[in-house]
């Protein structure tokens, strides 16, 4: 848990964070309870590098390499 929130911090994860942080100060001057339970959620997200699919949930799976190849065969129109 410690290696996942000190570690991989990239640009985007920053913007995330600042987002987050972005929400909650402004669910606090606004007083509402719904906005910062909003504000947690995504201030959450980039702590515990997650995301919507969760860590790495979204990435598509390898294209398997097929090395046999067909012979084509042409025939002529004329």
């Amino acid at each position: 848990m410690k290696e996942t929130i000190l570690s991989n911090w990239t640009l985007m994860r920053f913007l995330r964070l600042g987002m987050g942080i972005a929400i909650l100060v402004q669910a606090v001057i606004a007083k509402d309870i719904l906005f910062a339970f909003a504000g947690f959620i995504f201030t959450a997200l980039p702590v515990f590098n997650m995301g919507c699919c969760g860590t790495a949930g979204c990435a598509a799976p390898l294209k398997k390499n097929q090395d046999s190849t067909k012979d084509i065969s042409y025939e002529e129109v004329v």
